[in-house]
């Protein structure tokens, strides 16, 4: 689901991903033409759910291939939208495991960087990973 038409709704639904490292920094990436750090993932196709989004997102975005049985929900949780002023981000999210895959910067993705919550005070980070997902 993209962004309504109807202006009293001003949520964008989108599929995001808490990936982390060994030494448990999570993974952020910056799209093109933006400045914040956020979670990988994005919006829907028609007919998409949840999972199956973010499985193609970070096939797109990252290079990495997953699952949908590889990922573990963590639930649905809402935030600012980080490039759309006046908006809320209602984010499916879930844990990604990549095994030995190392993310790539694809499609959109201008930059890519593992923080931890002292790294991430010198970046611009989206409030959805500021929030809820630089510290575990």
């Amino acid at each position: 689901m993209t962004t309504s038409d109807d202006a009293s709704d001003r949520s964008i639904r989108v599929s995001a991903a808490v990936i982390r490292d060994a030494s448990g920094r999570l993974l952020l990436v910056r799209k093109t033409g933006t400045t914040a750090f956020m979670q990988p993932g994005g919006k829907p196709e028609t007919g998409e759910g949840p999972a199956e989004t973010l499985v193609r997102e970070l096939r797109e975005e990252l290079g990495v291939d997953v699952g949908v049985d590889d990922l573990r929900s963590r639930g649905v949780f809402r935030a600012a939208a980080a490039n759309e002023a006046g908006h809320t981000v209602v984010a499916d999210v879930f844990d990604v495991p990549l095994g030995r895959q190392e993310p790539r910067a694809a499609a959109e993705i201008a930059e890519l960087r593992w923080v931890g919550e002292a790294e991430a005070q010198a970046l611009e980070v989206a409030p959805l990973a500021r929030d809820y997902f630089l510290v575990d």
